[in-house]
């Protein structure tokens, strides 16, 4: 299991209220709430999200869609990186990669998203896919996420 170090210095919250806009970015968009994901915790440049897993979830053979985990790991890196966002900026996605590293199976997923380098017009965050059952987490996908940082008032 990777272990999230302390963000260094420069990754310093721009927004009193950076938790209210993150939770906005997580829980806003109608294809997530879909889906069920929950957000568990967040702080600055990180966040933790889970999924109880649904038929819905599923592919043809039972295992946990490549679909959901993908979308689950970008979410939670976008939100990671909202909770370091100045007022008046949102995220949008540019770009991410997924590596499947086991067929999923079992009673969950996990997320653990952080940004590893935040910048003004780009931010680059991981994410890791846990699969839970029987309270034994596995490794299924990592992926790595590039956003745009973006001023919303331009939009």
């Amino acid at each position: 299991m990777h272990q999230l170090n302390a963000l260094p210095s420069e990754y310093r919250v721009r927004n009193p209220d950076f938790a209210v806009e993150a939770e906005r970015v997580f829980y806003q968009a109608p294809f997530v709430r879909e889906l069920g994901f929950q957000l568990v915790s967040l702080e600055a440049g990180r966040c933790e999200t889970r999924l109880i897993l649904q038929d819905k979830h599923l592919q043809q053979d039972g295992y946990v869609h490549a679909g959901v985990q993908a979308t689950l790991a970008d979410h939670s890196a976008g939100t990671a990186a909202a909770t370091l966002l100045a007022e008046n900026q949102i995220i949008l996605t540019a770009e991410f990669k997924v590596n499947l590293l086991r067929a999923a199976k079992g009673e969950r997923l996990r997320c653990r998203a952080w940004v590893l380098k935040p910048g003004a017009n780009l931010i680059i965050a991981e994410a890791e896919v846990y699969c839970v059952s029987d309270d034994i987490a596995e490794l299924v996908s990592k992926a790595t996420v590039t956003l745009a940082v973006v001023d919303s008032r331009k939009q």
